[in-house]
């Protein structure tokens, strides 16, 4: 059976791609084949892994208009059980040219339908459109990374808005995975406290593992490798490799 994870917070920079690529390689790790697809036009999750973007013959956005099959576009990387449907820039036309379109919330949903992974999971684009609506219709549970910045709760209510419509008119089996506080920063007290408001809202859905801010997790992708490769032994390493356990453990459940 196949769990479908949308990693997805519409604020910029609070660790999606980051969390996508490294809980991947840590799922992988513990023996489960994984696949990441990367629905943000940015790619940073393609280029993350080593990936050029400019040389791909097809990318998701030819699987979200039916001109190729899945399988075809689905590529390997450097780590064992770990493959990616990789994105470009092309991607970005993709809003646009999906609204005239019918059924227009299920491309991804058909694209993934047949696959035969442990786990998919989804690195969403920093926004609430077509194509996080793509995402959230076609996974069984939603992975919110939240920075422990001061301005953390700011857009979590409409997140968790879109995400009650989703599963109330398209997925009606969408739930809440849990929210994963990321880039935490032990110097500071505002991180501590933004935890603490973050518990307050969200109770048992805020998972134990922590994200530290750690240079190594940061400059990983810049050498196109996980955390895992680039060192394993980092706090962020070692902070993934839990929060792969966790992750486990709660779709268990």
């Amino acid at each position: 059976m196949t769990n479908t994870i949308a990693i997805l917070n519409q604020k910029g920079g609070v660790g999606k791609t980051t969390t996508t690529l490294n809980l991947a390689a840590y799922l992988s790790k513990r023996g489960r084949s994984v696949l990441i697809v990367d629905l943000d036009p940015q790619g940073n999750a393609t280029s993350g892994l080593g990936l050029d973007k400019t040389t791909l013959d097809a990318t998701i956005y030819d699987v979200l208009f039916g001109n190729v099959a899945t399988h075809q576009v689905i590529q390997d990387t450097n780590l064992d059980n770990l493959s990616i449907l990789p994105a470009n820039a092309q991607l970005a036309a993709a809003e646009v040219d999906l609204a005239g379109e019918q059924h227009r919330e299920f491309r991804l949903k058909q694209g993934l339908d047949g696959l035969e992974y442990d786990y998919i999971l989804i690195d969403c684009p920093p926004s609430l459109g077509l194509l996080s609506v793509n995402a959230l219709t076609a996974a069984e549970y939603v992975l919110v990374p939240v920075q422990t910045e001061y301005y953390a709760l700011e857009g979590l209510g409409q997140l968790l808005e879109i995400i009650q419509r989703v599963n109330a008119g398209l997925n009606p089996g969408l739930q809440l995975l849990g929210v994963v506080m990321t880039m935490y920063d032990s110097r500071t007290s505002l991180s501590d406290q933004v935890v603490s408001e973050i518990k307050k809202h969200f109770g048992s859905k805020l998972l134990d593992t922590i994200i530290p801010r750690n240079v190594r997790l940061a400059e990983a992708p810049s050498y196109g490798k996980t955390i895992a490769e680039h060192d394993k032994w980092s706090k962020g390493a070692r902070s993934y490799k839990a929060l792969a356990k966790e992750i486990e453990a709660r779709v268990k459940k």
